[in-house]
Parts: C-alpha cells; sequence; structure tokens
C-alpha cells in the first residue's frame, strides 16, 4: 500500500514536470516577438529561440546515442530512468539559473545580452530532451504496465494544458494586467516600464520548482530505479551519417551567424545578405533530407551498420516527425509578429497571448479527446465523447482566458474550427495512417486559405494548425515503428532526435519573413502538411507489401 502510495506521488510529480515542458516550450510564442522588440531583431533572429530550445532536444539524444555506442550500453538503463531524471531536472535547473543571470540588467538592444539568453534555453531544453527520453518509460513502470498507456495519456493531457497556460502565465508577468490596446510596448520598453526582471522571477520559480521534484525523486527510496540489463543495438553507420548531418548544419549556421556578426551598432542586413542567410538555411534543410534520404538508399544497399535507419518507413517518418514538429513550431513562432500586421488587427505584444494560447490550445482539445479510445468505451459513448470532450477542453480554454483578465468573445469564432477537427477524428476512424492523411490534408488546406486571405478567416485558419497537428506525433510514431522488431527502441530514439524540425524549420520561415513578408511566409506551412500527407500514403503502401 504504501509503495503504490509513493508511486502515486512520483506520477503526480512526473505529471507536474510534463506540465513545465508544455509551459515552457508555449511561452516561446509570446517570448518571441517582445524579444523583437526588446531587443530589435529581426525576425529571423527572434527564431532563434526556437532553433536553441529544439536544437537542444536533437543534441541531447544525439549524445545519448553517441556515448552509448561508445559504452556498447544504454546509457540511461546504465545510469536508470529514476536518476536520468533527476540528472535531467538538475540540468534544467541549471539552466534557469543562467537565464536569471542572463537577464540581470538587461538594456534595450543589447545583442550580447539575447545571445546568454539563447545559451540559457539551450541548458534547459537539454535538461528536457534527458528528461523526456526517460520520462515515458518511468510512467510505464510506476504501477500496472497494462495501464501505462493511461498514465501516459494523463501527462500528455497535462502537458497539453501547460502549452494553453504558458503564453497567458508569461503575459502576465512581463506586461502586468490583462492586454490592453492603450499601451504602445516600444515606448514601454523605452521609459523602464516594462523589463525583463519579470523573467528573472518566472526562471526562478521555475528553477525551485525543478529542484524540488529532482529532491523528491532522489530521496524516494521505494521508487523504481528503472535500470535494466537489456542488449543495446549500435548503428556506427547510422551514428557517424547523424554526426556528418550535425557537422554541416555547424558549419551552415556558423556563417550565417557571421552575417550578423560583421554587422556595426545599429545596421542593418543587406539585400545580399538576407539571400545568403536564406539559402544557406534552406540548404541546411537539404542537408538534413538528403542526408537522411542517402543513409537510407546505402542501407538498402549493405544493412549492416546501419540498424532501423535501413527501413524505409523510419526514415519515412524521422522526416515527418522533422516536419510535424517544424511545422508546429513554426505557425506560432511567427504567429505573434503576423497578428502586429495593420490586415491581422495591429496588436501590441501584450495582446498576442490569447491567440498564441488558443493555438496551442488546440493541441490540448485534439489531444484530450484522442485519448478516449483508450479507455475503451462503447461505441456509442464513444462518440458522443468525441464531440463532448473537444467543447470541454475549449470551454476550458475560455475560462482561463477570461479570468486572466483577457477578452474572449473574439475567440467563440474557434469553435468551428474545433467542428471540423472533430469531423476528421469520425472520418479517420481511429486509423493511424487514413487519420494522419486527413489532418494532414486539413493542415494544408487551412493554411492555404490563411495565406489567401486576411483578418480573422486567416487568424482562425492559422489557429487551426493546433488542431490538426494534436494527433500527428502518436500517428507519426506508430506507423514509423511498425515493423523494425529489435531495432524498435533504437528507432525510437532517432525518431526523438528529429525534434530538430522545431530548430531548422521556424528560422527558415523567419528570415523568408524578412525577405518576402511575414503573411506570404506561411506557403512554408503548406508544403510541410504536404509531405505528412505523403508520408502516410507512403507508408500505407509499404505495409501492403509486406
Amino acid at each position: 500500500m504504501t509503495e503504490n502510495k509513493n508511486h502515486k506521488q512520483a506520477l503526480y510529480t512526473l505529471v507536474t514536470v510534463f506540465f513545465f515542458w508544455g509551459f515552457i516550450a508555449a511561452s516561446n510564442g509570446v517570448f518571441i516577438p517582445f524579444c523583437k522588440t526588446y531587443f530589435s531583431l529581426d525576425q529571423f533572429q527572434s527564431q532563434l529561440i526556437d532553433f536553441a530550445f529544439y536544437g537542444a532536444y536533437y543534441i541531447g539524444a544525439l549524445l545519448l546515442f553517441i556515448f552509448s555506442s561508445v559504452k556498447k550500453r544504454d546509457i540511461l538503463n546504465s545510469w536508470g530512468l529514476k536518476s536520468s531524471i533527476v540528472k535531467g531536472l538538475l540540468l534544467s535547473a541549471l539552466g534557469a539559473g543562467a537565464m536569471v543571470l542572463a537577464v540581470n540588467g538587461a538594456q534595450q538592444g543589447d545583442s550580447s545580452t539575447f545571445t546568454y539568453i539563447l545559451g540559457a534555453l539551450f541548458i534547459v531544453a537539454l535538461g528536457f530532451s534527458l528528461q523526456q527520453t526517460a520520462a515515458n518509460p518511468f510512467a510505464i513502470s510506476l504501477g500496472d504496465p497494462e495501464k501505462g498507456s493511461h498514465r501516459l495519456n494523463l501527462a500528455g493531457g497535462i502537458n497539453s494544458f501547460g502549452t494553453a497556460i504558458g503564453p497567458i502565465v508569461v503575459s502576465l508577468a512581463l506586461f502586468g494586467t490583462a492586454a490592453s490596446a492603450n499601451i504602445n510596448i516600444g515606448d514601454e520598453i523605452k521609459s523602464g516600464s516594462i523589463t525583463l526582471d519579470a523573467v528573472q522571477y518566472l526562471y526562478t520559480a521555475v528553477g525551485i520548482l525543478f529542484l524540488a521534484a529532482a529532491t523528491l525523486f532522489f530521496f524516494s527510496k521505494k521508487l523504481p530505479d528503472g535500470k535494466t540489463d537489456s542488449e543495446f543495438l549500435g548503428a556506427k553507420k547510422a551514428m557517424t551519417s547523424l554526426i556528418s548531418i550535425t557537422l554541416l548544419l555547424v558549419v551552415i549556421f556558423y556563417f550565417i551567424f557571421k552575417q550578423y556578426l560583421d554587422l556595426s551598432n545599429g545596421e542593418s542586413l543587406s539585400d545580399e545578405s538576407n539571400s545568403l542567410i536564406l539559402n544557406l538555411s534552406i540548404f541546411g534543410l537539404i542537408v538534413v533530407v538528403g542526408g537522411l534520404i542517402i543513409s537510407n538508399v546505402l542501407a538498402k544497399k549493405e544493412s549492416e551498420g546501419w540498424g532501423a535507419m535501413q527501413y524505409p518507413q523510419l526514415v519515412l517518418g524521422m522526416l515527418a516527425i522533422f516536419t510535424y514538429v517544424g511545422v508546429e513550431v513554426s505557425i506560432q513562432s511567427n504567429l505573434g509578429e503576423l497578428l502586429k500586421m495593420p490586415d491581422f488587427g495591429s496588436l501590441n505584444d501584450s495582446e498576442i497571448a490569447p491567440y498564441i494560447s488558443m493555438y496551442w490550445g488546440g493541441l490540448m482539445i485534439g489531444r484530450w479527446t484522442g485519448a478516449i479510445a483508450v479507455f475503451s468505451p462503447s461505441e456509442g459513448l464513444k462518440k458522443w465523447l468525441y464531440i463532448i470532450v473537444p467543447y470541454i477542453a475549449f470551454g476550458v480554454l475560455l475560462f482561463v482566458n477570461s479570468i486572466s483578465g483577457f477578452e474572449v468573445q473574439h475567440l467563440l469564432a474557434f469553435g468551428v474550427c474545433v467542428a471540423i477537427q472533430i469531423a476528421g477524428f469520425f472520418l479517420g476512424k481511429d486509423q493511424p495512417s487514413l487519420t494522419l492523411k486527413i489532418f494532414g490534408f486539413l493542415g494544408a488546406a487551412a493554411m492555404t486559405l490563411g495565406l489567401f486571405t486576411t483578418g480573422s478567416i486567416a487568424i482562425f485558419s492559422f489557429l487551426s494548425g493546433g488542431l490538426f497537428c494534436s494527433i500527428m506525433w502518436p500517428s507519426i510514431f506508430s506507423l514509423s515503428i511498425k515493423g523494425l522488431g529489435k531495432y524498435t527502441s533504437q528507432g525510437s530514439s532517432f525518431l526523438v532526435m528529429m525534434i530538430l524540425g522545431g530548430a531548422i524549420i521556424p528560422p527558415i520561415q523567419g528570415k523568408l519573413a524578412d525577405v518576402i513578408g511575414i503573411h506570404e511566409s506561411y506557403f512554408i506551412c503548406i508544403i510541410c502538411f504536404l509531405y505528412l500527407v505523403f508520408f502516410a500514403e507512403k507508408t500505407k503502401r509499404i505495409f501492403s507489401k509486406v
């Protein structure tokens, strides 16, 4: 009885950590346009927040794979899942401390401070990478394995709630009370009325929570340590390929950053430099896509040393995760700047939070709905729940925004988008391939509508991207690891690495925005959704031949 109680306490603590993963990731949607104003950045530079944050996920997962390959044993299994989570929490706490130091006394326009902020976010997310890699199997270990999926769905639902709350809390912390159309953020920053002191307080609180969670895990003696003696399957050629891709990306982004470092104070980039940065960013995308495709082609000729990369569904799935995370992050990362345009409401930074919250709330709505099938309700009840649960989640979002002091009347139209998502669930029939294809088409259609319209129609079209992205991760994951056999665990690790898409695609859209305009740059999101449709159809054909 005591052991079960301890396990529940650990699960509740773990769920809290899940919340803050989502909280911090989603709050970047408010932090990005604020930093752009505060530090006088262009759109590409502001997207480096996502570059640092999601790039850390990739680096963390890659380093674990490299170290495990060198040691010829799984590092996480060697440490134990419990210890790995503790280490990840401590690393994130260190990053939170670095953030507090980075923004201390920060002055408007001080680019060096922004660099320190990026470094702090990288450390925070590096800890997240370690935590998330260990947290899922750890949650399964906290009780009956048959009910492990229930615990993961609980954690995922809380994570999504964090994504909905994060933008609101950060906006209130930065700007004080609820949004006011009567304030000019630029003037408030210049006068010293708005500073980064709130970020200090926020990350101090977050750091303390990380330390508290680490302490609880460390001193809970009756919790499983999560150590196993499972065989580690190396993939030397796959590792070499991933390292080569990483080194090429480092070189590419070095030359990109050099364009900014060579500028004098107050100097703007020339058209030639903007074009060069855009071309280099696209080349970085080609390096990732091309590197993975070439790896799979080589693996087909000689599978030895390639591990999971010999399977086409896995490599295509890696590109799908890369694309999915990229488009999910990119839509909202650039949304704040879009909403400042006259055709989209001319909002100031303090008015953006409800929209960012509703975007991430769309993911919460979808994930709450997607979790219904896990609890095996009757077919009749399931149909009713598919209709009721999304609107309950939508109501929660409206309520949270309302009690925070934001106006919500203009958000009610989002209910129409929710209805379209519900129709998608019914059409998908709980089939991963069909569901992914339907939601990919819906995402592409929404982005196309948003691209060729303005005002409320365009805004809600882009916001609906969160709804259509919501259930893509499990669909992509299940299709990608199907048929991998003994390489399933390794394949899962490769898929997690492809969170890298959140670091690459938003900056590309950001630089496109600098060159052709923020609204026009959203065409890249259409391409991303269409690839996900292609992936769903391609994997269906692959499995039909087996």
